[in-house]
This record gives structure tokens, sequence and C-alpha cells, in this order.
């Protein structure tokens, strides 16, 4: 099976997983919040996929390099499937949140192994577009799983069916593909446990982290957030699933674009931007929070802008990182979203719920800004470094 169809497949999977992540995320605050569970449990309970990644994240590392990437996605798929079929057979706050966990373990696997592929099998001059895809047919599926979550009024139990079949499409087309195996340093693989190598990623590539922390603080705060905010201004659930997917089609529209100037101006540059315009966007939807459309205007813009932030944080971290770092980077992107992920409803909620006379996109505006400020001291400090050593290699030459 050749190198191309196989990338497709891992394409074709992640929009998968995408679907049933956007479709678990708004299906279940809808539920909750017909059944009178309060804004901030609502989001408590959004973490339980998240703490899922978290938990699995340091076993991932050395069953890759041993048994290589389509074991780890096989399993992770798997997983997925059978906890999703299990969401159709009962309706307990409890059994859904440990139904939720081991979504969060299966989909951190799935992804894991895809980004790995991906990442160590692409050409380094097109890493950004590669990653872009991979990015746009996620946001494809995640904006199509909102619309999904709306089938909730036909039956608690249809948008998990039609995800579990869609799943399970998906992992069988998995099946026939060919193992693969992460790039190794094989005397530093031996030398060093795995705590080292993440010490080392974050040290060099801590900036490039932000960009899947925010991405992961986004997604979960619009997505299960937004659906009780909504809500309570009066807003329909049709409305609410109408606007969800504004954030995640406006990121398919620009993610190739933003890849490819990423590859031709720096991954640093287009992300610094990003969150700049970004904040300002989100402060344009708080002041205008009553008007619908240009609530749902300032959705899309906000995807077309920073809805790419994962893909161009994880394209940044190959730019950053020696290539047997790779895995463990990659292990590490993914528990900077599920940590934006975990803290991002948390917050929601409690804003929500104690700050009730202020628009929720303040919050989001906030939390935003701060790492766009962060990004700012950062290109900062690089300009700084590059004209000291400009300064230095004239002084030798002469």
């Amino acid at each position: 099976m050749s190198m191309r169809f196989t990338f497709w497949i891992m394409v074709g999977i992640v929009a998968i997983s995408g679907l049933s992540q956007g479709m678990l995320l708004p299906a279940i605050a809808m539920i909750f919040e017909q059944e009178g569970v309060s804004s901030s449990i609502n989001g408590i309970h959004a973490t339980a996929l998240y703490i899922g990644i978290l938990v699995i994240s340091p076993f991932l590392e050395k069953p890759m390099q041993k048994f290589g990437m389509k074991p780890i996605i096989v399993i992770g798929g798997f997983l997925v499937i059978i906890s999703l079929f299990f969401f159709t057979q009962t309706f307990s706050f409890w059994v859904w949140f440990i139904l939720r966990f081991l979504v969060g373990v299966g989909d951190h696997m799935l992804h894991v192994g895809t980004q790995t592929w991906i990442t160590t099998t692409s050409d380094p001059s097109k890493i950004g577009r590669q990653v872009s895809i991979y990015g746009v047919f996620f946001g494809i599926g995640f904006a199509v799983g909102p619309y999904l979550a709306s089938t909730v009024q036909y039956g608690l139990a249809t948008p998990f069916i039609i995800s579990t079949i869609l799943c399970l499409i998906g992992w069988l087309l998995l099946l026939p593909t060919k193992n693969a195996f992460p790039a190794q340093d094989e005397r530093e693989v031996k030398r060093e446990s795995s705590f080292s190598r993440y010490k080392q990623v974050v040290g060099l590539g801590w900036i490039a982290l932000l960009g899947p922390l925010a991405y992961g603080v986004l997604e979960a705060m619009l997505n299960s957030n937004l659906p009780v905010y909504a809500l309570r201004k009066g807003w329909s659930v049709s409305e609410v699933s109408f606007l969800l997917p504004a954030f995640a089609v406006g990121g398919i529209i620009t993610q190739i674009p933003l890849g490819i100037l990423s590859d031709k101006y720096g991954r640093d540059r287009i992300l610094t931007w990003t969150f700049c315009i970004s904040t300002g966007i989100f402060l344009l939807a708080a002041v205008f929070d009553q008007y619908y459309w240009i609530v749902f205007a300032c959705m899309l813009l906000a995807g077309m802008v920073i809805g790419s932030c994962f893909s161009l944080g994880l394209g940044f971290m190959t730019d950053l990182l020696p290539r047997h770092l790779l895995p463990a980077g990659n292990i590490l992107s993914g528990i900077a979203f599920s940590l934006g992920s975990i803290l991002g409803p948390v917050l929601g909620g409690v804003f929500i719920e104690k700050i009730q006379y202020t628009s929720f996109f303040v919050a989001v505006m906030i939390i935003i800004g701060t790492l766009a400020i962060l990004y700012m001291i950062y290109m900062k400090n690089q300009f700084a470094s590059r004209k000291i050593e400009s300064r230095l290699g004239h002084d030798k030459t002469t």
C-alpha cells in the first residue's frame, strides 16, 4: 500500500475522530442543560475526555517505538467505538463520565499515532502543508459534529449511534494499512528516560506547545460553555447547533493557506499574528454578543484566524525539535491540548455562573490575549538573539 494512500486513510480517520469529538461536547452539554445540571458541573464533566488524554500520555512513547504506530491507532480507534456504543445503553452522570474518559484515552492514542506518522514521513519543506491537511480533515469532522449533536432531539441515543457506525467504518479501512515506526536515535532512546526526553521537548519547544494549548481551551470552551451561555440568552437549540460549527468551518477555509504561508514566512510569525488578531475578534464578539449574526460572523472570523493554531503549533514543533524527539513532542502537544481543554470548560463554567453580567467572550479574549503577549515577547527575544549572532558573525569576518 502506497504512502500517499496511507496518508489519506490517516486523515480520513482523523476526520471521523473530529466528528465524534465535535458531537460529544455539545450533545452532552445540551442534554445536561435540559436535565437541569449546573453549568459549572457540566464543565467539570467535560474534562473527563481530557483527563483520559493526560492519563494515557506517559504510556504511549515506548509502545509506539517498540510495536509501531499502527497498533496504537487500531487499539485507540477500537476503544472509541466501544465507548460510543455504550453511551446508547445507559443514561448516568458517572457512567457517562467514565465513557468520556475512555473516549479521551482512545482518541489520544489515535491522534498521537497519526500525528507521529505524518510528521516523521513528510518532506520537511512541505510539513506545514501536510499537517494543515491533517488539521483540515479534523476540522471538517469537528464542524459536522455539532450538526450531528442536534439529532439528540430525535432521541438521546441518535447522535451516538450514528457516530459509532462512522467510527467503525473508518477503523475497518485502517486495518489493511502497513505498520510504520517513528524515527529513533538508538543510543539516545536506550540511555534516556521518557521524562528526560519530555524535559528536552519543553526546553526546546515550549513556545510551540502554546498552539495546542490555545486550541484546547478554545475548542472546549466554545463547544461546552457556549451552548449553555447561548441557551440562557434565549437562543434555540437549532441556532446554537448552527453557531458552533462556524469556528471549525473558519479553520477549514484558511488552514491549508496558513500552513503554506507558515512554510514560507515561518510558523512563529504566523502564530504571533493569529493570536493578536483573534484577541481583537473576541473583543468584538463580547461587545456585540446580543446580536446573533454578529456573533456568528465573529466565530467564523476567529476560526479563519486562530482555528489553525493546533496544526501550526504541531508544525512549529517539528521545526524546533530533532527528529528522534518528535514522538515525545507529539505526546506533549496532546498533553498541552488536554490541559487547555480541562481548564477551558471549568473556567468558562465558573465565569458564566459567577460573572453573570459580563459577556462569556471576555473570558476567551483574556486567555488568547495572554498567549498573544507571550508570543510577542518570544519574537522580540528571537529578534534580539539573531541581531547579536549577526554582530558576532560580522566581527569574526572583520
